[in-house]
């Protein structure tokens, strides 16, 4: 039986399941933003919410606290700087998971975790950013001097006529006759 079975141990040890997690949760603050398996961020949703609730009250003890949990400097001077300040007002519900379907290799169910407040696209704060793509510059035609015959046979070249138009230039062959 299951009773008072309630953390998932992720097929881990102990001191490996709490550093992953650290990691992870580093991860989710810095980029505020990752891809996972759906038992992780399970996992990783109740790891990091009471981080970002501690995280209200800007003191040094709270900074100690979340950095003996992060272990990561940079990820708790984000914490604290950026997340903080946004967050607020907000009661909890800091975290959102998106499924996104199944892996390939092994079929693990796998999602997006983010942090709620930093999904612009849902908030409608703004558009989609498209990836810029490279594109090849148009060379400069080189206009030299040339012929009217070599003129009017490059420029019959390069635009298709239709048999109702005829080039402007030329003489037609009925005008010759």
């Amino acid at each position: 039986m299951r009773h008072s079975r309630v953390i998932n141990h992720l097929g881990r040890t102990s001191s490996h399941r709490k550093s992953m997690l650290a990691n992870m949760a580093a991860s989710l603050i810095l980029h505020k933003k990752i891809t996972t398996t759906t038992a992780k961020a399970k996992a990783l949703k109740t790891y990091v919410e009471p981080l970002i609730t501690k995280s209200k009250e800007d003191t040094t003890h709270s900074r100690r606290v979340a950095f003996s949990i992060l272990k990561d400097k940079s990820a708790v001077a984000e914490l604290f700087r950026e997340i903080s300040p946004k967050i607020a007002e907000r009661p909890g519900g800091y975290t959102r998971i998106l499924k996104t379907g199944n892996r390939l290799g092994d079929n693990a169910e796998m999602c997006i975790l983010e942090l709620v407040d930093y999904n612009e696209l849902i908030l409608g704060k703004g558009e989609p950013t498209k990836a810029k793509t490279s594109r090849r510059r148009k060379t400069a035609k080189k206009k030299t001097e040339t012929s009217g015959a070599e003129a009017s046979v490059k420029e019959t070249a390069e635009s298709p006529v239709t048999e109702s138009e005829e080039p402007e230039g030329e003489v037609s062959e009925e005008g010759n006759k």
